[in-house]
């Protein structure tokens, strides 16, 4: 019987909603740990008084901290897509981000909260049953996770050394696996993971593909995909896919986002009026890229520097921005060299800094430069969380449109 179709016990929802480990339940229940696994899995059931203790855990977390459901935010860079799914009155419990600068900019713009866990890296948290327990149960999980080849091994090979087989299997050893692992031991209502646009042509598309199989077939999990353009909200060229997975059947359908009803912005939405001398281009700088672009010119390719004024879209805001920015110069009229966007600018680009929020900058210009381009556009998962939530919050008889198996 697949994963989804599989009736939860009254100690694992309500653990569940209590954003509870294993061992934290066992301990607020005054079990043993083996006894809660027990419970967990419906083996056995709990005592009245243990069920009881649960319920009033659930209930003062919901009132006393307003969550209308809990995530995890995997793989979180800056925080672009806790910010979405928080608009639509989430709780982070957990943030698993490895670098350093990241972690720095994540926890000035998103302070300590009472039972909100980080760490470093994620794998620590996935090498076995107790560890993947510490990581608290949550309503859905978010994940900006690094793409890598897997490499797939034949199950005839598999099979003849005695060896477990699957797709799950095969991508030990990625960061992916990381991911399934969680997704396989707690069960989420839902997960969205975001990628760029490319991963679907990744190793000749195998990636996608195990990628896919392990969700659908392996987890059991209800999987939609769509590569989404963050034009409508941004002044970018910015294309990247998103996997939105289901425990449970429902309709939910990308076809539901809704875009703004405006214009598509330019950069002049996003462009200060006064900025530093030090983000224009150096003359050395200018000179070598403008020869660069006329050698390449001559040899019949594109490559080269994008110029751009307040009227235009800029291109994709990448990584590498801090190097020389010469995918995004912002023309300051005849007679003056281009320049850079300002990380302020870039907050903008990115949606970070938007209407009233503000995005605080810790780190140096290097560094922010490397976390917009590897982070998500914010407007663009405040809409996906926008259209995924009615689906998380609301009761399996609430939810609009729900057919579940």
């Amino acid at each position: 019987m697949e994963l989804h179709e599989e009736s939860k016990s009254e100690f694992a929802e309500l653990r569940e909603k209590a954003g509870l480990s294993i061992e934290e339940a066992a301990s607020l229940t005054k079990s043993s740990v083996r006894a809660a696994y027990r419970h967990q899995s419906g083996e056995c059931a709990p005592s009245s008084l243990a069920i009881d203790a649960l319920r009033k855990i659930v209930k003062s977390r919901s009132t006393e901290k307003g969550a209308n459901f809990t995530f995890i935010d995997l793989f979180a860079g800056i925080g672009g897509l806790r910010i979405g799914f928080e608009a639509m009155g989430g709780k982070c419990l957990f943030t698993s981000e490895w670098d350093k600068y990241s972690n720095e900019t994540y926890r000035r713009n998103f302070p300590h909260e009472e039972g909100h866990i980080m760490v470093g890296d994620i794998r620590q948290y996935t090498q076995d049953a107790e560890s993947l327990a510490k990581i608290p149960a949550h309503d859905v999980l978010l994940a900006g996770f690094p793409c890598q080849p897997f490499s797939i091994a034949g199950v005839s090979k598999k099979n003849s050394l005695g060896r477990p087989h699957g797709f799950l299997c095969d991508t030990q050893g990625t960061l992916f696996f990381d991911v399934a692992q969680i997704i396989k031991h707690h069960q989420p209502k839902a997960f969205l993971l975001e990628n760029v646009k490319n991963l679907e042509r990744h190793d000749k598309g195998r990636t996608f593909a195990t990628i896919m199989n392990v969700l659908q077939n392996e987890l059991g999990y209800h999987v939609v995909k769509k590569v989404i353009s963050s034009r409508p909200w941004v002044p970018q060229g910015r294309d990247r896919i998103f996997i939105v997975g289901f425990r449970e059947k429902n309709d939910f359908s990308f076809d539901s986002i809704v875009y703004p009803e405006d214009p598509a912005p330019t950069l002049r939405s996003i462009l200060d009026k006064k900025v530093d001398d030090k983000y224009t281009l150096t003359p050395k700088l200018w000179q070598y890229l403008q020869d660069y672009k006329a050698k390449h010119n001559a040899a019949g390719n594109g490559f080269g520097f994008s110029l751009f004024g307040p009227n235009d879209v800029a291109r994709t805001l990448s990584a590498r921005y801090y190097k020389d920015g010469s995918e995004i110069l912002i023309d300051q009229g005849k007679g003056k060299r281009p320049r850079r966007l300002t990380p302020q600018e870039c907050a903008k680009l990115m949606g970070f800094s938007r209407g009233n929020r503000t995005w605080e900058i810790p780190v140096s210009d290097m560094q922010s430069y490397k976390q917009f381009g590897n982070a998500v556009v914010v407007p663009v998962v405040e809409a996906i969380a926008e259209a995924m939530a009615p689906f998380i919050i609301f009761q399996k008889s609430e939810v609009p449109g729900a057919a579940y198996g």
